[in-house]
């Protein structure tokens, strides 16, 4: 598990980041689930990649390898805290490619939910 300024985030399988999701929950923790839901070009994590988000950012699982797990959290966050789901696109474009891109080139959406 790592947090937003960390390392890069280990690669879990999905039952393994599902598991961890659920041991937060019962722990007491607010907890959000980030799904990859369709890829385009070369993201390196395939359609049903999972990481999950604490309340105090930890996090665990990943989406992109690296690329955009840190704006994936910081949604991640908005979600625990307002309980909305969102549909997140990332990809090369005019408005992104200074803030947040795959450096591989590509697209991904990724859905953000809250577990309650």
């Amino acid at each position: 598990m790592n947090d937003v300024t960390g390392a890069a985030p280990r690669s879990f399988e999905t039952e393994d980041v599902l598991g961890i999701a659920h041991a937060w929950k019962a722990e007491g923790r607010k907890v959000a689930l980030a799904t990859v839901v369709t890829t385009w070009g070369s993201n390196p994590r395939p359609a049903g990649s999972m990481l999950a988000v604490d309340s105090k950012t930890q996090f665990c699982g990943s989406v992109s390898g690296g690329c955009i797990e840190g704006a994936v959290i910081r949604e991640a966050m908005d979600v625990i805290e307002d309980g909305k789901p969102r549909l997140l696109d990332f990809g090369v474009t005019d408005t992104q490619a200074w803030d947040v891109g795959l450096a591989c080139g590509g697209k991904v959406q990724v859905f953000v939910e809250r577990l309650d």
